[in-house]
Formats: C-alpha cells, sequence, structure tokens
C-alpha cells in the first residue's frame, strides 16, 4: 500500500504517465496526501465505543492529528470504573513503553552534540560492560555455557534491541532465569546498580545477531546520566518535558494530580474487569524505568509526537536536527535480521518500529513509526501523510490491546488507495 493516494485514474493517469499530460509541473504532481475521512473517524468513534459497551475495557481515548490540527478526539468510558469516573482530556496514563521512543529521544539528543556515535562500544562510557559473554548452551546450576562475544555491543544495537539483552520475562533461558533472580530492574535499586549487575551476567544471543526486546532501553538511560552528567528524570525535565510544555509527565504523579490517573485493569472471565493498584506511580521511584517509567496525558504526548513529525521541532524548541530524527525513523537493522516476529511487516529504527510492508502491519503505511506500551497506549507517526494517531487504554491483556491495534489501523487505513 502506498502512503500516499494516486488521484489519478483513467485516461488521465494514462496521458500522465506516457506524455506527462494533465499537470503542467508533471507527474511529479500524481499522487496526493491521503487525508483520513469523516466517515472513518465515525467508525472509529463507534468502534472504541463498543469497546468499552462491551465490557472488554474500561476505558479508551483516541485521537487523530493531521495537517496541523485534531480531527478526531474521544473519551469512551472510565478511567475509574468503580467509581464510575469518566476518561477526560486530562486523565494521566501510564504509558509503560511508550516510554522508549522519549529515552531514545534524550539520547540521540546528546548524539546531535557530539557526545557519542552510533557505532561507538557502550563499554567505552559504560566500562561495567567490559568483555562480556554469551550464552550458547544451557549448563549445570542454572549456569550457561559461554563463549566470548564476537564484538563489544554497540549503541546502535542497544537502540535496534540487538545488543543480545533480554527482559528476563519475555523468553525462557537460562539467561532470562538469571536476570530475574538478580532482580535486573528492581525498583529499590539505581540504573547505575542495573548496569553492575548486567556485567555479571552473560548476553543471551551474540550482538548484533537478532531483535529480541531487552532491558537496552534502560541501558540507555543509564548512559544518558553518565554522557549529561545529570540524573535521569531531570535531564527529561530539563530538556525534554519543559522544552515541549509536557506538563504531566513524569516518572510519577504528584499528590495534587493523583485524582486523575487512571486505573489499570486486569479481565478476569468470571469477575470481570479487575483493578490493578496505582500505588506504584504515587511516589519517585528509586529505579527510573527509561524503557516503560512514565506517565503522560493525551495532550503532553501529542506535543512530544508532534516534535518528531516536524523532524525535531516544536513551536520554535529544537530538539533533534532533522536528519537525526530521519535516522531514528529508518530501519537501523544489521542486514539479514527480522524484525520483532509478533509484528509482522516491520523493521526498526531507532527506539522505535518502521513500518515496510503495509497489509502484514495491520495496512499502516510504508515508513509509519510507532510504538506501544504494555497497558495497550500507542502513537503511530505518519510522515508522508502529515497523520499521528494516538491512544491510551489502562488494560493488562496485552494479546486484546494488539486487537484494538489493528481495528484501529484497519478503519483509519484499509483500502484507503
Amino acid at each position: 500500500m502506498s502512503t500516499r493516494v494516486d488521484r489519478l485514474t483513467g485516461l488521465s493517469w494514462i496521458l500522465a504517465v506516457l506524455f506527462g499530460v494533465g499537470s503542467s509541473a508533471g507527474y511529479a504532481q500524481e499522487a496526493e496526501a491521503y487525508r483520513i475521512s469523516e466517515p472513518r473517524l465515525q467508525t472509529l468513534a463507534q468502534a472504541m465505543q463498543a469497546q468499552v459497551t462491551g465490557k472488554q475495557l474500561a476505558g479508551i481515548a483516541t485521537l487523530v492529528w493531521q495537517d496541523g490540527e485534531v480531527v478526531h478526539r474521544q473519551q469512551s468510558g472510565y478511567q475509574n470504573l468503580e467509581e464510575k469516573k469518566p476518561l477526560t482530556k486530562e486523565t494521566i496514563y501510564k504509558i509503560f513503553s511508550l516510554t522508549k521512543p522519549i529515552t531514545g529521544t534524550a539520547l540521540l539528543m546528546l548524539y546531535d552534540e557530539g557526545k557519542f556515535q552510533l557505532d561507538d562500544p557502550v563499554e567505552q562510557y559504560l566500562p561495567e560492560l567490559q568483555s562480556l559473554r554469551v550464552a550458547v548452551a544451557d549448563g549445570p546450576d542454572g549456569q550457561p555455557e559461554t563463549e566470548a562475544a564476537d564484538h563489544p555491543v554497540t549503541i546502535r544495537e542497544l537502540m535496534t534491541h540487538t545488543a543480545g539483552l533480554t527482559y528476563g520475562r519475555f523468553s525462557e533461558s537460562q539467561v532470562d532465569s538469571l536476570y530475574a533472580r538478580e532482580g535486573i530492574q528492581n525498583i529499590d535499586t539505581s540504573l547505575a546498580d542495573m548496569i553492575a549487575k548486567l556485567g555479571k551476567l552473560p548476553l543471551r544471543q551474540q550482538p548484533g545477531s537478532q531483535w529480541h526486546y531487552s532491558v537496552a532501553v534502560d541501558v540507555q538511560a543509564r548512559l544518558v546520566e553518565v554522557l549529561s552528567g545529570m540524573a535521569f528524570d531531570e535531564y527529561l525535565q530539563e530538556r525534554i518535558f519543559t522544552p515541549l510544555n509536557m506538563i504531566d509527565t513524569g516518572f510519577y504523579v504528584p499528590q495534587d494530580k493523583q485524582g486523575r490517573l487512571a486505573v489499570s485493569y486486569t479481565p478476569d472471565p468470571e469477575k470481570g474487569l479487575q483493578p490493578f493498584s496505582n500505588q506504584p506511580w504515587l511516589s519517585k521511584p528509586t529505579f527510573l524505568n527509561g524503557g516503560g517509567g512514565l506517565v503522560s496525558t493525551m495532550d503532553d504526548y501529542l506535543r512530544f509526537a508532534r516534535m518528531l513529525l516536524n523532524e525535531g521541532e516544536l513551536d520554535g524548541v529544537r530538539l533533534l536536527k532533522a536528519e537525526t530524527v530521519r535516522m531514528m525513523r529508518s530501519n537501523q537493522l544489521p542486514e539479514g535480521v527480522a524484525g520483532p516476529d509478533w509484528a509482522p511487516g516491520n523493521l526498526f529504527g531507532l527506539n522505535v518500529a518502521v513500518v515496510t510492508e503495509p497489509e502484514p502491519a495491520g495496512f499502516l503505511p510504508e515508513d509509519v513509526y510507532w510504538w506501544w506500551g504494555f497497558h495497550g497506549p500507542w502513537m503511530w507517526v505518519d510522515p508522508a501523510n502529515q497523520i499521528i494517531v494516538l491512544g491510551m487504554m489502562q488494560n493488562t491483556d496485552y494479546r486484546h490491546s494488539r486487537v484494538v491495534h489493528g481495528t484501529v489501523s484497519q478503519i483509519l487505513y484499509r483500502s484507503a488507495n
């Protein structure tokens, strides 16, 4: 599927192709940007309301931005189902892995300042990660047999999830078990503590050999601290949130805003939607989770996404060079390495997935770049058509979240040309 919609049909198309007839500017004007129609937006609104009416979600908010304006905004359902407290524009959400593009932006700002190169070894800045070994087979007592890494992990590999790291919970291996045993993301420890632990554990696979979801973005957060000389949360606040006027984004919800924090729900086949405690997000954490720790609002995240759509600048504030954003949103995987196996039709840029085959990618246009969070929120940025699509929900059934994402993408984009 093209990212542009060809408006020339029949004889006019043939003439334009053969002779350049029909346009004083020639064939270059054959395609016009795709604009999402009002009937599609109405169908989107109905489909999202059906998620709430059918009691699959307590609430869901969606927003579509195109050509410099909000063309759709809807809040369906509740931020607190028990209290029947509806979602509003001011609702604060736990965005989980939508934190990752923000962390990537923070690191790339330091790249733009000349603090590092993407192919620099990570150990150059984090010496705890020198001389890493790689698991090659299961060994006795839960300790895998290892070999030396064939090259030092690079910063580019951190940003493409090809560093050889893992999460400890999304796959099964002796290395994953070691991550769990060591509490790699222990909430009572710091990013520096995490790096010290990682330096003593083997990689799950050779760096650069495959895409595997991991704590690599938390390592990026520690790199931001080392390269900037600032605590990660302070860097984000000073360099991203304040300049972009993201007034409700951070690692916790202060007391005067806690009534705005949406509750997450876990579906139970017998009891229905069961609330998931908000307590961990009500005070400043020790572990500044660069891969999934932020809270935000729809409007705050829209400002971040608009900065990306505008190639690094928003309202006169530039965070990234335009060429850096273009690099971020282009495939950075090593030749022959596939993207996420659960996201067909995608490769991977720097902390974002990049659509290369629209139909298997849910009909998202080629070159859309995106990511999502564990409780369902998502961001799609479509640079060719100047579209941003955001969704916010708080549901622990991530498989259902992906069904919702696919429903939205098909409503907005399928058969668009």
